[in-house]
């Protein structure tokens, strides 16, 4: 039993920073505030030649594909007056990566978001049995954890965003469909290097805003209850003595 639970503690320790970056990273590819921001900050009509509507609408079948069971993309626009697909069959290609990536963030978000809801749950059923305490430190221990591992990204990221770009496609990919050429092809025309590094930081700055809240949550309820941890070890002390003077 307590294998389990040292088992499963660690299983928390992990989850919950996995829990807070997939979750955003899925909030993001799903808000179509995000594709706006993409086409208005590096003017995609100007750099694609596409309409704004045309824009919006190959958005909204990214932001389907991404939730739908469809292996490839398939979106139709219209270019020099006729009706033609937005990426060509490099990009679409990619595009088929890119929804298998997806794919296993989604599930990892499921499945860490899942497991820290049940494990604190079974926390609280079973608060007579163990301190909540540690519930609370071990959810400090879990944002340091992605402190150090997204922070450390992080700080790559922002003095050689290229290079991490660079190698985060080659870890991730197996073929060099991703190398696409910015005075052709559509899908980085409208979302460029630029963009990618501005959506890292806002990925980093949504992480670290929720991790300063748990952090900050749990530290207040360590620090207030603190003195009640101490009458409760005083009053275990006081009866170990009694116990053994009798």
């Amino acid at each position: 039993m307590g294998f389990v639970r040292s088992l499963a503690t660690v299983l928390f320790i992990i989850a919950l920073p996995v829990a807070i970056v997939t979750t955003n990273i899925r909030v993001l590819a799903n808000a179509p505030v995000v594709y706006n921001y993409a086409f208005d900050r590096y003017n995609g009509q100007d750099a694609t030649g596409l309409s704004r509507a045309d824009l919006n609408s190959t958005a909204g079948a990214l932001r389907q594909y991404f939730n739908n069971n469809e292996k490839t993309f398939y979106h139709q626009v219209t270019e020099d007056g006729l009706p033609a697909p937005v990426f060509n069959a490099r990009e679409t290609r990619h595009m088929e990566d890119v929804k298998r990536l997806f794919v296993w963030v989604n599930l990892a978000q499921e499945v860490s978001v899942v497991f820290v809801l049940v494990y604190a749950v079974a926390f609280f059923v079973s608060a007579q049995e163990v301190d909540p305490r540690q519930l609370a430190g071990q959810s400090l221990a879990g944002v340091a954890l992605g402190v150090f591992a997204v922070g450390g990204i992080g700080i790559f990221a922002a003095f050689a965003f290229d290079a991490a770009f660079t190698r985060f496609h080659k870890l991730l990919f197996a073929n060099d469909f991703w190398q696409l050429n910015p005075n052709t092809d559509h899908l980085v025309q409208m979302f460029p290097d630029g963009f990618w590094r501005d959506i890292t930081i806002a990925l980093g700055a949504m992480c670290a805003i929720e991790g300063a809240l748990i952090a900050s949550v749990a530290a207040l309820y360590l620090l207030g209850t603190r003195s009640e941890r101490r009458r409760i070890v005083s009053s275990v002390a006081l009866n170990a003595s009694n116990t053994q003077a009798a």
